[in-house]
C-alpha cells in the first residue's frame, strides 16, 4: 500500500511557454543543493494557447504542448528521481477554459446542446429564468451589443473539414448540424440548374441535406437517439467534406453562400440570413456585460471564459483524472495540490474519491503482481489506509476557522501561515495610532468590516447578480412547495440571499449530507442574524425560511423530493459564498482599506492590526496537532506583494509618528503634481496613501540608474491601474475611466522623476532606506520561522533572493536562475574557505544583493533534510524570553526522543537602528535580554557553527541574547 511522500521543503515553479520542462530540468540540481525535496509545479495540462498560468485548462488528459512533450516531461522527472526528489502537481478540478477550440467537450456541447454526451460535464442551467435561453447556453463574449457586432461584420460563417463554424476573432463556435440545412438549401434551385438531375455530386448533396433534416434534435434525451445523433453528425461531416474537396461546383456553391450569409457592412438586411442561422444555435451570443445578470452556466468567479465542471458526477471525475492517475501510478507525481477546492459542489466527496482512486490503483498493481506469483491481494488483506497520496487543498481560512479534520488531506497551501507569521511583525500596540493617521489622511473613518460588507454587495450587483438571481429563483421554487411560504416574493428572497452572503463570515460551509457540522450552523446563524438586524424592512419570516433551508430543517412530513431540493439549494448556496468573498474582500476591499497594506493578503484580516506572539504559538501548536504536514508559505502566485516588500511595510507599524510626519511632508512636496479630473483631485487621498506604502515596499536595493527607474515606473503604473480598477471607486474593469487613470499615472510618474527640484524623492529615499534595513532583518526572521515551524516550508520561485514584487503579473515574471545558481556555488566555496561566521559578516555588510537570505535558506534546509524526523514529528514548545527587549524575540523548541532544536528570531528593529543607531547585534543591543531554556545544555548554532553554553541562574537555564546574536539576529540551535 502506498505511503504518502511527505516533502521536507517545496519550491513552486510557474510553467508556461517561457519556462518549460526542459528549463526546470536544468535547475533541479540547484534546488536539491539548496535543500528542496519536492518540486511544486503549476498546472501543466493542456491549457489555452499562450496561457501564462495554466489554470485555463482545455484538456486534463494531455500535456501543454507549449511547455513540452511527454518525453521532455519524463526527462525532467528522471532528473528529479536522480536527486531523490518528488513532485507535487497543481490541478484544476473546478473549471475549464471554454474560449478555445481545443476544448472538444465544450465544442460538442455547443454543437449538440443537451443531447451531447458532455452536456452533463458542465454546470449549465438549461431551463433558466429567461425563457429565451431555454435549451440554450449564453455566450457573453462579444465586445459590444449583438446587433452592432453582427452588422459590423465581426461574426463570420466559415466552412472547415466538412462543418460550418461561426468565428469571432480568435473565438470559434460550431454550427449546430441540423441548422446548417439553412446554408445548404439557400440558392439550391440555382445549383440544380447548373447540374444534371442525376449528377452524383448533386444527389450526394441532397442526400446529405436529408440526413441533416433527420438528425435527432439537440434537445433529445433518449439515450439511443442521442447516440444516433452523435454518430450520424460525424458521418455527415465526412461526407460533406469529401464532396467539397472532390466537386468544384459544390465547393463554389458553398463558398458563395458563405459570402452571402456573412453580409455586407452598411447593408443591415444583408445580415438577416446569418442572424437567422445564429438564432437556431444551441448558444446565444451576447455582449459580455449581459453575463452579470443572465449567465446560465456556473463560472470560475466572474470570468466568462472559465466554465465550471460537475466534478460531483462520477463520469466527469473519471474522465478528467485519467492522465493524473496514470502519472501517480507511474510514480511521476508524488503529491497533488487541489486548486479552488471551495468551488466544488462537495469537496469532501471529491477528496475521498481521489484518495480512493489512488488506493484502487495501488491494489490493482499489487493484484497483478500477486496473480503472476499465483497469489491474491485485496483491500481486506492490506488493512486500513489513511492518506496514501500527499494531498493539499487551496483553502483560505479566516479568523477562528480550521480546515475540516475529516478531509483526507495533509493540509492547505499555506495562506493561513502567511498571515499568522506576518502578524507578529506588526506592532499591535500602535493600532489606535494608525487608525488616527489613516482616518485623518483619507478624511473619513474606515472600518474594515463595513468595507467588506459594501464590497460584497457591490460584487453581487455588478458581477455576480446572475448567480444570485439563479439562487433566488431556486429558493422561490422551494417556497412554492408550502402554503406557509408561497407568498414570499422573488425580489424579497433575492434581497435576503444577498444580505446574508454579504455578512457571511467565512468563504463557505460544507453541508454535504442530511447532517450539518456545528461550526457551519454557527456561520449560517451569524450571517442570518446580522442580515436581519441590518434589514428591518425585510420580513423576519423570510430570513427564518432561508435559515431553515440552509440548515435543512424541513417540515416533518416533507417528501423525499422536497428534502433533496433543499439540500441541493444549500450546496449550491455554498458554491456562491466563496466567489463573493473572494471578489468582495480580496479583489475589492484589499484595495480600498489601506491602513497598513502589508496586512492585505489572501487569508489575512486587515481589520486586525497584527497578532500577539502567544496567538502565533497557539496556531503553530494547532497545526502540529491537526495537519503537521501542511504547507507553510510566505509568498505564492496569488500574494498581493512580495514577502520582503511586506516586511518593509510592516516596519511602519513601529514608527507611527515618523510615518505621519513623512506623509505630511510628502503631500506638501507633491502638492503641485496633483491633477483635477471633473473637479476631483487625482489621486484621491486613499490612493495616495496606498502609493507611498507601495513605494516603500518595492523600492529596489542599491542605487537606481535611469533604466532602473524607468522599469520601476512601469511596474508602478501597471500596479496602480490594477489597484484603482479593483477598488471600483474611481475606475473599474467593467467601466475604465481613462481620463482618471491617465491623471493618476501622470502623478506617479511625476513624483518619481529624478530631477534636482524633486524634494519628495530625496526625502522619501532617506526614509525608505532606513525602513528597508529594518525590513531586511525582519525578512531573515520570517524566513527562519517558516523553515522551523510545524509544517512543510514552501518557497515561491525566485524568493530565495529578495522579493519586492507586486501582485500578478509582476510576481510571475521570469526568474534569473543563472544568478542564483552562481551565488549558491560561490557561497558554498566561500564558506569552506573562511567559515560561516566570517561569511555571515560579509553577507550582512552586503545585504542588498540578497545572498544573506539565500545562505540562511541553504543552511537551514540542509540541516532540516538531515533531521527530517525531528521537524516532522518534534513537539512544539514556546520559549520564554526575559529582559528589557523580550518583546523583540520569538523563540520555540522542537523536541523528539531526547533530541531537539531551538529557533530564535528577532523582530521590531527600529529601536535599534532608528533610535539607538546600532545594529541588533551583541551585548550593546540586547543588554539584559536572555532566552530561558528547559535544560542547561550546550548548543551548536547551525547558522554560525558556534558552540554556546547555557548558564544556570535565577529562574532556570538561560542564554544571553547578546551572545546568541553576536553575528546575525536569528539563530537555529541544535542541542549537543
Amino acid at each position: 500500500m502506498p505511503q504518502a511522500s511527505i516533502p521536507c521543503a517545496t519550491y513552486r515553479l510557474q510553467f508556461n511557454k517561457e519556462f518549460k520542462f526542459s528549463s526546470a530540468r536544468l535547475i533541479i540540481g540547484y534546488l536539491h543543493d539548496l535543500g528542496i525535496s519536492h518540486l511544486y509545479a503549476s498546472s501543466y495540462f493542456a491549457a489555452r494557447e499562450g496561457s501564462m498560468h495554466g489554470y485555463d485548462v482545455v484538456n486534463q488528459n494531455a500535456f501543454n504542448r507549449e511547455i513540452g512533450s511527454e518525453e521532455e516531461y519524463r526527462e525532467m522527472v528522471a532528473e528529479l528521481m536522480l536527486h531523490g526528489m518528488g513532485q507535487i502537481l497543481d490541478i484544476v478540478p473546478n473549471h475549464m477554459c471554454i474560449e478555445s477550440e481545443e476544448n472538444i467537450w465544450w465544442m460538442d456541447v455547443l454543437e449538440s446542446g443537451q443531447s451531447s454526451p458532455y452536456a452533463r460535464f458542465f454546470d449549465i442551467d438549461w431551463i433558466p429564468v429567461k425563457k429565451e435561453l431555454t435549451s440554450k447556453v449564453l455566450l457573453p463574449f462579444l465586445a459590444d451589443q449583438y446587433g452592432k457586432v453582427l452588422e459590423k461584420g465581426d461574426l463570420h460563417l466559415v466552412f472547415r473539414k466538412g462543418a460550418f463554424w461561426i468565428t469571432y476573432f480568435q473565438l470559434h463556435m460550431p454550427v449546430e448540424p441540423k441548422s446548417s440545412v439553412r446554408i445548404l438549401e439557400h440558392r439550391l434551385d440555382a445549383l440544380r440548374q447548373r447540374m444534371a438531375a442525376d449528377d452524383p455530386a448533386l444527389m450526394e448533396l441532397l442526400s446529405i441535406i436529408t440526413s441533416l433534416q433527420h438528425l435527432p434534435l439537440p434537445t433529445e434525451q433518449d439515450a439511443d437517439r442521442r447516440e444516433e445523433r452523435s454518430r450520424e453528425k460525424e458521418v455527415i461531416k465526412k461526407r460533406l467534406g469529401q464532396l467539397y474537396e472532390e466537386n468544384a461546383i459544390v465547393a463554389v456553391f458553398i463558398r458563395d453562400n458563405l459570402e452571402i450569409f456573412n453580409g455586407t457592412r452598411g447593408d443591415s438586411h444583408s445580415f438577416d440570413l446569418l442572424d437567422g442561422l445564429l438564432r437556431d444555435q444551441v448558444y446565444r451570443l451576447s455582449y459580455w456585460r449581459v453575463a452579470t445578470e443572465e449567465i446560465n452556466y456556473r463560472r470560475f468567479f466572474d470570468i466568462n471564459g472559465l466554465a465550471a465542471i460537475r466534478m460531483e458526477d462520477e463520469a466527469v471525475f473519471k474522465e478528467t483524472h485519467k492522465l493524473l492517475l496514470r502519472l501517480i501510478r507511474e510514480n511521476l507525481i508524488t503529491g497533488v495540490r487541489i486548486d479552488h477546492v471551495d468551488g466544488l459542489y462537495d469537496p469532501l466527496s471529491y477528496l475521498n474519491n481521489l484518495q480512493k482512486e489512488v488506493i484502487r490503483e495501488a491494489y490493482s498493481a499489487v493484484s497483478v503482481g500477486a496473480a503472476a506469483e499465483g497469489g491474491t491481494q485485496g483491500p481486506e488483506e492490506a488493512g486500513p489506509v489513511g492518506k496514501p497520496l500527499y494531498l493539499l487543498c487551496e483553502k483560505i481560512l479566516l479568523k477562528g476557522e480550521h480546515l475540516p479534520e475529516e478531509w483526507p488531506v495533509h493540509g492547505t497551501t499555506g495562506y493561513d501561515f502567511l498571515g499568522q507569521v506576518n502578524g507578529i511583525f506588526v506592532d499591535t500596540e500602535n493600532a489606535k495610532a494608525f487608525d488616527r493617521i489613516y482616518n485623518r489622511f483619507i478624511g473619513r473613518v474606515a472600518d474594515f468590516a463595513d468595507v467588506v460588507y459594501v464590497s460584497k454587495k457591490l460584487v453581487m450587483e455588478v458581477a455576480l447578480s446572475g448567480e444570485v438571481n439563479m439562487l433566488a429563483n431556486r429558493l422561490n421554487a422551494l417556497s412554492e412547495q408550502n402554503r406557509q411560504t408561497r407568498d414570499f416574493t422573488l425580489n424579497s428572497l433575492a434581497r435576503a440571499i444577498s444580505e446574508m452572503i454579504a455578512f457571511f463570515p467565512v468563504y463557505r460551509t460544507y453541508v454535504n449530507s442530511w447532517t450539518i457540522r456545528e461550526k457551519d450552523s454557527l456561520y449560517i446563524e451569524t450571517a442570518i442574524n446580522k442580515a436581519r438586524r441590518k434589514n428591518p424592512a425585510i420580513s423576519v419570516s423570510i430570513f427564518d425560511f432561508l435559515r431553515s433551508v440552509l440548515l435543512l430543517k424541513w417540515p416533518e412530513d416533507a417528501p423525499e423530493g422536497m428534502r433533496a431540493d433543499w439540500l441541493n439549494f444549500s450546496m449550491r448556496f455554498q458554491q456562491l459564498t466563496g466567489p463573493v468573498m473572494a471578489k468582495g474582500m480580496e479583489d475589492t476591499s484589499y484595495y480600498l482599506y489601506n491602513r497598513l497594506i502589508s496586512l492585505n493578503e489572501v487569508g489575512g484580516m486587515p481589520g486586525r492590526f497584527g497578532s500577539p506572539l502567544e496567538v502565533f504559538h497557539g496556531q503553530n501548536m494547532e497545526r502540529f496537532k491537526s495537519f503537521p504536514h501542511s504547507l507553510v508559505a510566505t509568498a505564492t502566485h496569488d500574494t498581493k506583494r512580495g514577502e520582503d516588500a511586506r516586511l518593509r511595510i510592516n516596519v511602519l507599524s513601529e514608527v507611527p509618528d515618523a510615518w505621519h510626519a513623512a506623509l505630511v511632508r510628502w503631500t506638501r512636496f507633491n502638492k503641485r503634481k496633483f491633477k483635477l479630473v471633473d473637479n476631483q483631485r487625482v489621486p484621491d487621498h486613499n490612493e495616495e496613501y496606498l502609493l507611498y506604502q507601495t513605494l516603500i515596499g518595492v523600492w529596489p536595493t542599491g542605487s537606481l540608474n535611469q533604466e532602473g527607474l524607468a522599469d520601476l515606473r512601469a511596474r508602478i503604473r501597471e500596479y496602480l491601474t490594477k489597484a484603482v480598477r479593483e477598488a471600483k471607486v474611481n475606475s473599474s474593469w467593467v467601466s475604465p475611466d481613462v481620463a482618471y487613470e491617465e491623471a493618476l499615472l501622470a502623478f506617479a510618474d511625476a513624483i518619481l522623476e529624478d530631477l534636482p527640484d524633486n524634494q519628495f524623492l530625496k526625502d522619501f529615499l532617506a526614509f525608505q532606506q532606513m525602513i528597508a534595513r529594518c525590513g531586511m532583518y525582519g525578512s531573515l526572521s520570517q524566513t527562519l520561522l517558516k523553515m522551523t515551524s510545524p509544517g512543510v516550508p514552501d518557497f515561491y520561485q525566485g524568493t530565495e533572493l529578495w522579493d519586492f514584487s507586486l501582485v500578478d503579473p509582476d510576481n510571475r515574471n521570469a526568474v534569473d536562475y543563472r544568478i542564483r545558481c552562481k551565488a549558491l556555488v560561490e557561497l558554498k566555496s566561500r564558506e569552506a574557505e573562511i567559515g560561516p561566521v566570517q561569511l555571515l559578516n560579509e553577507l550582512l555588510e552586503n545585504w542588498k544583493d540578497g545572498r544573506i537570505k539565500l545562505y540562511l535558506i541553504f543552511r537551514c534546509l540542509n540541516f532540516r533534510r538531515h533531521n527530517r524526523k525531528l521537524f516532522d514529528q518534534g513537539a512544539y514548545l514556546p520559549l520564554e524570553v526575559r529582559g528589557s527587549r523580550a518583546r523583540h524575540i520569538c523563540a520555540f523548541s522542537r523536541q523528539l526522543n531526547g533530541s531537539g532544536i531551538i529557533a530564535v528570531a528577532s523582530r521590531f528593529f527600529t529601536p535599534f537602528l532608528m533610535q539607538d543607531k546600532i545594529a541588533p547585534l551583541g551585548e550593546q543591543a540586547w543588554a539584559d535580554t536572555r532566552l530561558m531554556l528547559p535544560y542547561a545544555k550546550s548548543y551548536r548554532n547551525v547558522l554560525t557553527g558556534e558552540l554556546l553554553h547555557a548558564t544556570q541562574g535565577e529562574g532556570g537555564a538561560r542564554l544571553a541574547l547578546g551572545q546568541l546574536f553576536s553575528t546575525i539576529p536569528v539563530a537555529l540551535l541544535e542541542a549537543v
